[in-house]
C-alpha cells in the first residue's frame, strides 16, 4: 500500500503536460470515464448499457487540426488529462481557445498540481481563452478563479449565461505569447 500524504501539504512536483497520440485514446477514454463519474454529480450523464458512460468526441482529437489532447504526469505518474481546442462554445468566436475537458485525479487535487497543468497550457497557446464551468460545480468555478488569476495576475470576472437550460460560468482572458 502507498504512502498517504498530507493533502494539504505542497509538495515541490514535476509536472508534464504530453501531446496524446492515437496510441493513447484508450487511456484518455479510461481517465474521461473518472471524469465522468465526477462530473455526474453535477450535470445528468448516464451510463451506457455497457456500463460506461463513453465520450463520442474523443476520435476527433486526432482527426481534427484543432483539438489538441494532452495527458499530465506528476513525478512520472499519471494525473490527469487536458482536451483543448480552437473555437468558443458560447459566441462562436473561431479564434479562442476552449479548455474542453480538463481533469485531475482527486489524489492529486489541492496540491496545486492542476493549477500548474493550467498554467503551463495558456503558456503554449497564446491567444484569447474561455473556460467554462457548470455554475453548480463551485470547487471547479473557485480553481478556475484562483488559476485565471495567478495566470493573468488579476482578479478575474466571470459572467454566468444559460444555454440549453443549463447555467455555467464562463472566464474569459488572454494568454500573452511570452518573447
Amino acid at each position: 500500500m502507498p504512502a498517504m500524504r498530507n493533502r494539504a501539504e505542497k509538495p515541490s512536483a514535476h509536472i508534464e503536460v504530453i501531446s496524446a497520440g492515437p496510441e493513447q485514446e484508450s487511456i484518455l477514454a479510461n481517465l474521461l470515464e473518472l471524469y465522468a463519474h465526477d462530473f455526474s454529480e453535477f450535470h445528468d450523464l448516464k451510463l451506457g448499457t455497457d456500463g460506461r458512460f463513453g465520450y463520442r468526441g474523443l476520435p476527433l482529437y486526432w482527426s481534427d487540426p484543432e483539438r489538441y489532447p494532452f495527458l499530465s504526469r506528476t513525478n512520472g505518474e499519471l494525473a490527469g488529462l487536458v482536451l483543448l481546442k480552437k473555437g468558443s462554445e458560447v459566441s462562436g468566436n473561431h479564434n479562442v481557445w476552449d479548455m474542453a475537458e480538463f481533469f485531475v485525479l482527486r489524489g492529486y487535487r489541492r496540491r496545486g498540481i492542476g493549477t500548474q497543468i493550467a498554467l503551463e497550457v495558456w503558456r503554449r497557446f497564446p491567444g484569447l481563452w474561455e473556460v467554462r464551468i457548470l455554475h453548480s460545480n463551485i470547487a471547479a468555478r473557485e480553481f478556475w478563479a484562483h488559476a485565471i488569476s495567478i495566470f493573468t495576475g488579476e482578479v478575474p470576472h466571470p459572467v454566468q449565461f444559460e444555454k440549453e437550460g443549463t447555467c455555467w460560468t464562463l472566464f474569459s482572458f488572454e494568454s500573452k505569447r511570452i518573447p
